[in-house]
């Protein structure tokens, strides 16, 4: 029996954990907040595209110390911050052969975790996905739901490609990438502009930055463009336009910066924006418009919560 651990069952571990238990995976979860709940309850997942289902958890644990059998794979869909010691988190939960399979943001988000784990298997994967926790053990798959799955450095194993599967036979649609890293940096095209914005703005669409300040997106996509192919990344040459091209056609949503924002919660800065500009210091690119909102968004951070304010849209989703 293929056996998985999920480690940060929020909207998107509580779902991808959910479609593998569907698959006949031994699926066990680590929760944190909501432990007493799903202990007791599970998860109810209700997804526009694919139904509604209930998933409970073949174990649920409020630590991975008290995890007694490594499992085969260990997803890790935790928020990439700076207080969070992922290597510390996880190491208890990782055996001799424990795939961990990192389903986060970021840039860069990698190179801890394979230097703590040097002899297992290191699974990088992008979501795509507009995916809610609207409350303790619920949740709402509004659209989407992409993966994409690669091995590091690169190319992808056989238990990557066994992981793909059992995602595609659950409905959603997995690729596998022989570059999973190029991947990271098309996926950074997008978020670098949109999710900063997203909370500079106070809250507006996609659709409305994007329709008063064209300009300043296709700026800060060049920057990342820049910088990917002064690292050895191509990129589609056509990138930029596909991205604006596809948020045009989006509909109104929240990103999951924002939605971290004015729940109070930290943001992924560093992840997203951070280690984009040491990349670009690293070939000495320059990206002013990628610092400028780097540096906002700081500032924007050490407003207090309590002032946040939330602007209501009759859905709340997140992409990226």
């Amino acid at each position: 029996m293929t056996t998985a651990l999920i480690f940060g069952t929020g909207a998107i571990g509580g779902f991808y954990g959910s479609l593998l238990a569907q698959q006949g995976l031994q699926v066990s979860v680590v929760c944190r907040s909501d432990y007493s709940h799903i202990k007791q309850h599970g998860f109810q997942i209700n997804s526009h595209e694919l139904g509604q289902w209930s998933f409970q958890p073949e174990q649920t644990f409020n630590s991975t110390a008290t995890v007694k059998t490594p499992v085969d794979y260990l997803l890790v869909c935790t928020k990439v911050l700076d207080n969070l010691d992922r290597v510390k988190l996880i190491k208890p939960a990782v055996g001799i052969n424990t795939t961990i399979v990192l389903i986060q943001n970021g840039i860069a988000i990698e190179d801890e975790i394979i230097a703590a784990f040097p002899n297992n298997e290191v699974v990088s994967g992008l979501a795509f996905i507009c995916c809610n926790r609207i409350h303790h053990g619920e949740i709402e798959h509004l659209a989407y739901g992409r993966l994409t799955l690669g091995n590091l450095p690169s190319g992808f194993s056989e238990k990557t490609r066994r992981l793909a599967t059992f995602f595609n036979d659950a409905g959603i649609d997995c690729q596998l990438s022989e570059a999973i890293t190029t991947a990271r940096w098309q996926k950074c095209i997008w978020n670098a502009p949109f999710n900063p914005l997203s909370v500079l703005s106070g809250g507006l669409s996609t659709q409305t930055i994007l329709q008063t300040q064209e300009p300043l997106i296709r700026a800060i996509m060049q920057e990342v463009f820049t910088i990917a192919t002064a690292l050895g990344h191509r990129l589609p040459e056509d990138i930029i336009e596909t991205n604006i091209n596809h948020t045009q056609q989006m509909p109104p949503y929240k990103t999951s910066m924002l939605l971290d924002y004015q729940a109070g919660r930290p943001m992924e800065i560093n992840a997203i924006l951070g280690n984009t500009i040491k990349a670009a210091s690293h070939t000495n690119t320059e990206c002013p418009h990628l610092k400028t909102l780097f540096a906002l968004l700081q500032l924007t951070e050490l407003t207090e919560p309590v002032k946040r304010s939330e602007t209501p849209w009759p859905n709340q989703n997140t992409l990226g």
